[in-house]
């Protein structure tokens, strides 16, 4: 420890010592000031080297010297009247350069100090910081901690040698960086001079080229004369001759191309006006054929009428029959597709819709021309507009920025667009289920894989379900269809996403819609998850389905409440809507309602939730309320309510029922209907289990009480 101390001692003793003689080195003791003065000598003397200040004391008195002899000479001057004043001019400015010279020399030696200050400043912390450490070194009781202390201290100088090493091998790839650099651009710089030695060259070439093309117009002789005997008079002529006929080539070629314009102009407006009188003739085939259908609609109506008439004869029962099979001998695709031979839509719906029913068959053709003759009406009037409308709305916004807003709102209500349904679905699908993609990124292709290794309870329902699903639509009607394979691995994949529910029928119906407009398996299998999991109800697809209930005493209420009439006409003839309703809430419309109808209830119903399924379910009863309440039959009316929204043929009214008659239509009120109605049907159920469990425990002491009995009455006998 003492040898520790010395050696602190003395190095502290070594750093004083080593200031004293730099201080004393800079500014001596012995150096006496030297007066300055303002004269400078003829010949400048060179700068004193930095932070030498003896020097400073043989310059002053070469200084003073010249300035004697300067004195001198200037009394000479005086003496001198008579000297000339350009002599005076150049002693002056011999003088400002050399007090320019001067205060350069001083500039320099004040800059010499000032480093030589910031060294010493630098020292001093240095030894300041050594004279802390050697303190801290004292303060420490105990050699373990000194010991410790100088470890830390060797740590702390290893680390800082480390990173003088690293700062070099930086600083050292940074010159060879800015080496190459400097080569980079050196070679940039030599290519650029290159290039423009080139452009220069060719500028000269074509400044050449246009003086001697100029000279040549001006005076073709004069140049041909001066251009160094190389062409004689006969190659000069040819050479004239052969412009002469180009210039006549020219005028011929304007000349055809104006024709050649007229005649395109000419066909172009031709082909206009034939663009045009086709584009009306296809109006007015159009109309044609939506009267003729609407004709034969009526015809068959009445047919359909004097068939239900029970007052005629049977002579007259079977003309009317007789009328009716001649009518529906023709095939209706060559009565209603003048213009289209597709039975399918984009999405493999068909477009005419199919009755089970034999009798219903005449009915099917008049709603059948009916939609025919609705569309050839009002589909033109209605797209476009519809389709112009989207494309301003989403131009320049990128497919994951669709913010949601009231204009997003009406725009949806209204319906999307095919062009661009399956954009705007994917980023309402995305918007609802974000949050679950960004924590499993992987969610879907696990899941598959899951249901591969380890097959699901659930498997052989889902694999019965396949082949119920859409059997009307082109992608699903066969059974190596690509897309039954696809619906399979994401009813499989929710399966286990949501354990819980697992699989419930219906589910597959709301797989097959997102599958047919999303046109891809993961983000089919994230719609299917958004509509179970975040857009419906808690316990809507469970295995007692309490929501799904609820929800049809809600709907009883608001058809009560929004259709008075109808609601005591189905209650008069007690009728339960919900035997109807159910299926309709439970799979979203797939499967009641056309394709053109289903896909912009569900792009409502995708942005603002179940509400539009209440809204839709209202607008329908509205819709036919007159038709439902001539009917005074409860077998009818059921029979009726079976397939009559199938026979909606006017989706713009529609629509305007739902989102403009049924208003107001409050969000809250209808989760407080709900909460009330799920509340009584859960108590119910408890009630259920209660009584099932009471009926089980009695059945069982039953059982028991027979066989006591009867082993009572086997030991009497014996």
């Amino acid at each position: 420890m003492i040898y520790m101390v010395v050696l602190s001692v003395l190095f502290y003793i070594f750093i004083v010592v080593e200031l004293n003689t730099k201080l004393n080195s800079i500014f001596p003791m012995s150096v006496p000031s030297a007066p300055r003065t303002p004269i400078v000598p003829q010949t400048p003397s060179p700068p004193p080297p930095l932070g030498d200040l003896a020097g400073q004391t043989s310059v002053a008195e070469s200084w003073e010297s010249l300035s004697k002899s300067q004195r001198s000479r200037k009394t000479k001057n005086r003496s001198s009247s008579n000297m000339p004043i350009l002599r005076r001019n150049t002693l002056s400015s011999d003088r400002t350069s050399r007090l320019q010279q001067e205060n350069q020399m001083l500039m320099e030696e004040v800059k010499a100090q000032k480093e030589l200050v910031w060294l010493l400043h630098k020292t001093l912390e240095a030894a300041q910081l050594e004279k802390r450490t050697c303190a801290e070194f004292l303060a420490v009781e105990g050699e373990q901690e000194r010991l410790e202390l100088l470890r830390h201290r060797e740590r702390q100088a290893a680390d800082l040698r480390g990173r003088l090493e690293e700062a070099k091998l930086e600083a050292e790839a940074t010159s060879r960086s800015l080496a190459q650099r400097d080569a980079q651009l050196t070679e940039l710089q030599e290519n650029i001079r290159m290039l423009m030695e080139k452009n220069n060259a060719k500028q000269e070439v074509i400044i050449k080229l246009s003086d001697q093309v100029t000279a040549c117009m001006s005076d073709p002789r004069l140049y041909a004369s001066s251009s160094s005997g190389s062409l004689d008079s006969q190659t000069f002529k040819q050479l004239q001759q052969q412009i002469e006929n180009l210039k006549d080539d020219i005028e011929a070629y304007k000349t055809q191309n104006k024709f050649l314009n007229s005649e395109i102009y000419q066909l172009t407006k031709l082909w206009r006006n034939s663009s045009e009188q086709e584009k009306s003739l296809l109006v007015k085939c159009a109309y044609l054929e939506a009267s003729n259908c609407q004709m034969e609609s009526r015809y068959l109506g009445v047919l359909r009428r004097l068939q239900e008439n029970k007052s005629l004869d049977p002579v007259q029962q079977e003309a009317v029959q007789k009328m009716i099979e001649n009518a529906l001998k023709g095939e209706l695709k060559s009565v209603i597709t003048l213009n289209t031979n597709r039975d399918h839509d984009e999405y493999g719906f068909k477009i005419l819709p199919d009755y089970e029913v034999e009798d219903m068959k005449l009915l099917a053709k008049i709603q059948a021309l009916e939609i025919r003759s609705h569309n050839l009406l009002h589909q033109e009037a209605g797209e476009h507009p519809l389709l112009s409308r989207w494309a301003q709305y989403l131009a320049g916004r990128v497919d994951d920025i669709l913010c949601p807003s009231p204009e997003l709102k009406g725009l949806l209500r209204g319906g999307v667009p095919r062009e661009y349904r399956q954009r705007v679905w994917r980023w309402l699908v995305q918007a609802r289920s974000r949050t679950m993609r960004e924590r499993h990124p992987q969610r879907y292709q696990q899941l598959c894989e899951k249901s591969q290794t380890s097959p699901h309870p659930a498997f052989r329902q889902i694999q019965l379900d396949l082949h119920r699903t859409l059997t009307t639509n082109q992608h699903f009607s066969s059974p190596s269809s690509p897309a039954l394979h696809q619906l399979q691995r994401i009813l499989l994949a929710f399966s286990w996403q949501s354990p819980v529910i697992g699989y419930c029928q219906g589910l597959n119906r709301l797989a097959a819609i997102a599958l047919l407009v999303l046109q891809n398996e993961e983000d089919a299998f994230w719609c299917l998850v958004s509509v179970v999991e975040t857009i419906m109800p808690q316990d809507y697809y469970t295995k007692n389905l309490a929501a799904s209930q609820a929800d049809q005493w809600v709907l009883k209420d608001f058809l009560a409440e929004k259709l008075p009439r109808l609601a005591a006409h189905f209650e008069d003839h007690s009728i339960d809507v919900s035997l109807i309703t159910f299926n309709w809430f439970l799979v979203v419309f797939v499967e009641s309602l056309p394709s053109d109808i289903l896909l912009p209830l569900w792009d409502a119903f995708l942005y603002e939730g179940t509400k539009v399924i209440f809204r839709y379910a209202l607008a329908l009863f509205k819709y036919k309320e007159d038709d439902i309440l001539k009917i005074h039959d409860s077998v009818e009316i059921y029979q009726y309510l079976r397939f009559f929204t199938k026979t909606i043929s006017d989706g713009r009214r529609l629509i305007s029922i739902a989102f403009t008659v049924m208003n107001p239509f409050p969000g809250r009120l209808l989760r407080n209907r709900r909460a009330l109605h799920l509340e009584r049907l859960q108590g119910e159920l408890r009630e259920l289990e209660e009584q099932q469990r009471d009926f089980v425990t009695e059945s069982v002491e039953c059982k028991d009480k027979e066989l006591d009995a009867m082993i009572s009455e086997d030991d009497d006998e014996l």
